[in-house]
């Protein structure tokens, strides 16, 4: 059998008006700028290399690099969609290889970063919130210095103890929660919001499908846990003790922070975590929740007008 380069010579020469292209389009591939480079820091590859490897130094000159073609990833011209061509040489050889692109890169870490920030029925407005968005006042001021240096702190190590938040309605703590959970996304920590009043509901909704124990599993571990609203309803005996008490239990011995919202300071919240929907008042055990709640949060006010209605 004849070698498959003879072959092809011999068929060149008999087709003219194909040798006449290929050797326009070698011509283009060997003087484009960045082969031209590639071959003079690589003076070993051969002639019979380099046109065996023609195809491949062709594909390279008309990908785009590093999105120098593309606009975004979804314009992406290249052969694989959100990668970048590569040339190198093994053993005196061409190899092309693709790399992820700029914008490949860019998507991939935002997408990661939205994944950080996970949510049981909070409102996107909150999702979206920014530290950049929370306007400084009298009333907010020592609110403020308390997310800053938690922020600061966890740059270095997650601080133990999260930010239990109280005040009137409207006065913007939800607020505090998404903007705090975005700002930790940036440094790649992830953070579980939590609407109490819903978590309650969808406490009970997964004792139907046997994912109770996965769920609570969850809210144990979350790196960040933040319960928005915690009061806002009364809850059963068996929701405070089992699911509540255990969920800051654990996080309490682990050393991993929680941050609240609550209309009620912490007396107040006892009160009320103490009543039961059955009318029972178990202040002992009510006490014992807030116990650990201090382990795990620190108490910080936060007054001022309802923003909700302006």
């Amino acid at each position: 059998m004849k070698p498959v380069q003879s072959t092809l010579k011999k068929w060149m020469n008999d087709n003219k008006d194909f040798k006449e292209n290929y050797m326009k389009i070698r011509k283009d591939v060997l003087e484009d700028p960045e082969i031209k480079e590639f071959l003079s820091l690589h003076p070993e590859l051969s002639k019979q290399e380099i046109d065996k490897n023609l195809i491949k130094l062709y594909e390279y000159k008309t990908q785009s690099k590093q999105c120098d073609k593309c606009k975004s990833l979804g314009g992406c011209i290249n052969m694989l969609n959100g990668y970048s061509p590569i040339l190198k040489t093994e053993n005196n050889e061409i190899h092309l290889q693709y790399e992820k692109c700029h914008n490949r890169v860019s998507f991939e870490k935002q997408k990661e970063q939205q994944q950080l920030i996970q949510s049981l029925y909070m409102p996107k407005e909150i999702l979206e919130a920014s530290t950049d968005k929370i306007e400084s006042d009298s009333a907010r001021k020592l609110a403020i210095k308390e997310m800053v240096d938690f922020i600061e702190k966890a740059k270095t190590g997650l601080p133990s103890k999260g930010l239990y938040f109280y005040g009137p309605f409207g006065v913007g703590k939800t607020f505090f929660l998404g903007a705090i959970a975005n700002r930790l996304k940036e440094d790649k920590i992830s953070s579980m919001i939590i609407y109490m009043p819903e978590f309650v509901r969808e406490i009970k909704a997964s004792l139907k499908d046997d994912s109770i124990n996965r769920k609570i599993e969850y809210f144990k571990k979350a790196e960040v846990l933040m319960i928005d609203d915690i009061g806002a309803e009364s809850q059963s005996a068996w929701f405070r003790d089992e699911i509540l008490g255990s969920i800051l239990q654990y996080r309490m011995m682990e050393g991993l922070p929680v941050f609240f919202t609550s209309n009620y300071n912490l007396d107040q919240l006892e009160d009320q975590l103490a009543k039961t929907n059955r009318g029972a008042v178990e202040t002992v055990k009510a006490g014992r929740i807030i116990e650990r709640i201090k382990q795990v949060s620190k108490e910080v006010q936060i007054s001022g007008e309802n923003r909700r209605n302006s």
